[in-house]
């Protein structure tokens, strides 16, 4: 398995990924679909910010990186997404995502890592507590979708050790 930037012409196969989770799942409360043109364009918005695992040409998941809130003061948080082909579940690709994901976001001076998760995500909230997540939060009933109210729960990972003075310096958010 090999884990790498994403790159336009993996736009098809990630919206695919992302669709099947959308249309079957509640693992996200959007349900606006993507189209290949859109992911497209995120790739090359995001940079290195977006990975694939790959395995023998098929890309197994995907996760990028993006701002958790605007602001200088959290230029050194990011937010995460991660998503699998169903197929490709179980299988290390999450926990080899995360990795190279961790790397980049260290290398760009990323403090924190957040992630939102749908509690119906009973499989999501496992992963990352065992990537070292810890749950900070809990919304009750911020989502909807297929005429139920979902909560969303907050877990985030501190990469670094605080360093005085690393406040006041830009980190590199997309």
């Amino acid at each position: 398995m090999n884990v790498r930037q994403a790159r336009p012409a993996d736009a098809s196969a990630i919206a695919a990924i992302t669709n099947q989770i959308i249309r079957d799942t509640l693992i996200t409360f959007t349900t606006d679909e993507k189209t290949a043109a859109e992911v497209a364009a995120e790739i090359t918005a995001k940079g290195p910010h977006m990975q694939v695992a790959e395995e023998a040409g098929e890309i197994l998941g995907y996760i990028s990186l993006g701002t958790f809130r605007s602001g200088p003061g959290y230029a050194r948080t990011c937010e995460h997404a991660i998503y699998l082909a169903e197929t490709s579940r179980g299988r290390g690709a999450g926990r080899a995502l995360m990795a190279g994901i961790e790397a980049v976001a260290r290398a760009d001076g990323i403090h924190v890592l957040v992630a939102g998760i749908s509690a119906a995500n009973p499989g999501g909230l496992a992963f990352h507590a065992a990537m070292g997540f810890a749950e900070v939060g809990r919304m009750p009933e911020v989502g909807y979708k297929r005429g139920q109210w979902l909560d969303l729960v907050l877990m985030q990972k501190i990469l670094s050790p605080k360093e005085v003075g690393a406040a006041d310096s830009p980190a590199k958010p997309r």
